[in-house]
């Protein structure tokens, strides 16, 4: 009886289904990133350094929506684990800025290869239109729930 009602909620609650589809795609796909040494929490950060090269930490703390101090403990635990560098800021010796490591760079495309797979997956049998108003209906939320949270944040 639970599962049914919980199963109800899922289905007339767009943001509960959203979020339900999130964690669904999260768990499949983070079982395979591991066998990289990568983790869905560090996409956002694994990401960033690729399209940027290096970045602060206070940076990828912004991108990835975080607290510093959540960001440094993701980060040393990249360091550790050889995804990530801190190296010296060319335009501040004093400062250190967050690199990719060349395995993690080299494990990159696998990842993404995992992440584009289960994509197609969790989208077969849309076409075309359906992803495209599917991909404008979830910017709009984004847009709207980004609004309130710098909002919220003033």
């Amino acid at each position: 009886m639970y599962y049914q009602s919980a199963m109800t909620d899922y289905t007339t609650d767009t943001l509960k289904l959203i979020g339900h589809a999130h964690r669904s795609f999260a768990r499949i796909v983070d079982n395979q990133l591991r066998e990289l040494g990568f983790a869905m929490g560090q996409l956002p950060v694994l990401v960033a350094l690729k399209q940027n090269r290096a970045l602060p930490q206070a940076e990828l703390a912004r991108l990835a929506r975080v607290e510093q101090s959540s960001m440094a403990q993701l980060l040393n635990r990249m360091e550790r684990d050889g995804l990530v560098q801190r190296i010296a800021d060319p335009d501040d010796k004093r400062s250190r800025m967050i690199s990719l490591t060349d395995i993690a760079s080299r494990r990159m495309p696998k990842g993404k290869a995992i992440m584009d797979a289960t994509c197609e997956e969790a989208l077969d049998g849309f076409s075309n239109a359906d992803i495209d108003q599917l991909r404008g209906l979830l910017l709009r939320i984004n847009a709207n729930l980004d609004r309130v949270a710098d909002e919220a944040a003033e």
